[in-house]
């Protein structure tokens, strides 16, 4: 009789010691469940843009030829004023308000309200573009510098062009050294987790360029403003 007893008691610490850890695997599927919720849905990953030979990054590593991509791109839009300047300015400072620091944007409203005021803006035509020969592979070295894993000093060398109606009233090589920072806190209207920081410099004209004949106003012959 005392076998038999024996064995049901055996038997009943196994059906605990299974419910134990039928216990333990619920208690870890709820763990993995909350870290599957939780994790990232997406992931930004910066690839070089020269896929001819392999890279190797950490995802959160950002390479410097996609800070000095991005810095271009969303500096060319800011600067872009297809129809009138008093317009266009301010629309692309809201529109491009997620890849800008708020330090950037309130000295870039302050820039606007200066260049309305003087007549800068008024029926302009404006766009940048890279100088030919001054690109990020050219040197790409002392294009972007990196302060840190989230800080960048990045050089562009741009062609500033305005126009009144059909007559270029302005022309400029300008090279602008613009900080720009990691802030990825708002993947949805910023995909690339970066943000201009506006001027580590004041601009600096490279060269003088030659001025076509054409109708100038008071701000223009005040001088250069890049």
């Amino acid at each position: 009789m005392s076998r038999f007893k024996n064995e049901v008691a055996h038997l009943q610490a196994h059906v605990k010691t299974l419910r134990m850890a039928a216990g333990a695997l619920f208690v870890i599927a709820l763990l993995l469940g909350a870290g599957w919720w939780s994790a990232p849905k997406q992931l930004t990953v910066h690839v070089p843009p020269d896929l001819r030979s392999g890279s190797t990054r950490k995802w959160w590593d950002v390479p410097p030829e996609s800070v000095y991509a991005f810095t271009i791109y969303i500096w060319q839009q800011l600067q872009r004023w297809p129809t009138n300047g008093e317009d266009d300015y301010p629309r692309n400072l809201q529109a491009l308000s997620a890849y800008l620091t708020p330090a950037c944007q309130a000295f870039l409203q302050q820039d606007f309200m200066r260049r309305r005021n003087s007549g800068e803006l008024r029926q302009r035509v404006r766009g940048v573009y890279e100088i030919p020969g001054r690109g990020y592979g050219d040197d790409p070295a002392a294009r972007v510098q990196v302060v840190t894993d989230r800080d960048w000093i990045v050089k562009l060398d741009l062609s500033a062009d305005e126009y009144y109606g059909s007559e270029q009233v302005k022309r400029a090589l300008v090279r602008y050294a613009i900080k720009v920072v990691r802030q990825d806190v708002d993947p949805e209207r910023n995909p690339f987790g970066l943000a201009l920081d506006c001027y580590a410099s004041p601009p600096l004209r490279i060269e003088a360029a030659p001025m076509p004949a054409a109708r100038s106003t008071s701000a223009d012959t005040a001088g250069e403003t890049p």
